[in-house]
């Protein structure tokens, strides 16, 4: 018989092995998508693509007005996503952090960080798109401002609340109100967890398609009119990859690089924010 030492052995190499092996299949897969992405993509990386226009089907053109779109919507969304989060997150971490509405709101905000962001763009086409009679970037803004809230509330919640309490109550033996203990000692001590949580933020709605296409949709010439449609380059993507026109399908996977280098940045930016948190 096999002793209990040799079984168990036998079965941590089996699960072991078995580890490795998703582990493998799923580094495949991703280094699969990848190459196709970058084999694909950056064959059609030109200036063009950064300084001309979405071309009519048949024609070569370029990102410009989809690429100043994201960036207009993607700055409106920050900023009007970006101050409710900090501010809902201070009052759960410093003010309600264990009043029974801190529980309801954390309990909405984990409802909205796992709500399909589908949900999020129906939502806002019944408020603004239906009664204003038309979609609109505004309403586009509002959309990805909702995705930013929920991220941002539980990064600054989160790391309010690894400031250490001995901090705040230095800063109140000598006599600073509370808001002051906050805004010069709690905010300082996060800011680079803060602004992590910001730049997760921004990466996420950085690829939104869906909630675009209910509030936003698409413009095919440059528009920087905010009470109508506006180009976006999820959704150029999105429309360009579902042509039959082999220039428009060039220009979604150079729009998709262009994304996944975005997002890449960003995550690398957070996540050397975050080291540089631990190390201070």
């Amino acid at each position: 018989m096999m002793s209990l030492y040799r079984r168990r052995r036998l079965g941590n190499q089996i699960v072991l092995g078995l580890s490795l092996l998703a582990t493998g299949i799923g580094l495949g897969w991703l280094a699969v998508i990848l190459g196709t992405l970058l084999y694909k993509g950056a064959s059609g990386l030109s200036l063009s693509v950064f300084t001309e226009m979405t071309p009519p089907p048949g024609s070569d053109g370029g990102l410009l007005n989809p690429i100043v779109g994201s960036l207009i919507l993607t700055t409106i969304a920050v900023a009007i996503g970006t101050p409710i989060g900090i501010l809902a997150g201070t009052y759960m971490a410093e003010y309600g952090r264990f009043s029974r509405i801190t529980y309801v709101v954390r309990f909405i905000n984990d409802i909205l960080l796992s709500a399909p962001s589908i949900v999020v763009g129906l939502f806002v086409y019944e408020i603004m798109v239906a009664p204003m009679g038309h979609f609109s970037g505004i309403a586009g803004a509002v959309a990805l401002a909702i995705l930013v809230v929920p991220v941002v509330v539980r990064t600054t919640e989160d790391m309010l609340a690894l400031v250490p309490k001995e901090l705040r109550e230095a800063a109140s033996a000598l006599g600073m109100p509370l808001a002051y203990v906050i805004g010069k000692v709690s905010y300082r001590a996060a800011r680079a967890g803060i602004v992590t949580g910001i730049l997760l933020a921004v990466a996420r709605i950085s690829g939104e398609t869906a909630p675009l296409l209910f509030t936003a949709l698409n413009e095919q010439f440059f528009s920087a009119n905010l009470n109508g449609p506006v180009a976006s380059l999820p959704v150029v993507i999105f429309q360009f990859a579902l042509s039959p026109y082999k220039e428009w399908q060039q220009l979604a996977w150079t729009g998709a690089l262009i994304v996944t280098l975005a997002v890449l940045f960003l995550s690398i930016v957070a996540r050397a924010l975050a080291s540089s948190r631990k190390t201070s």
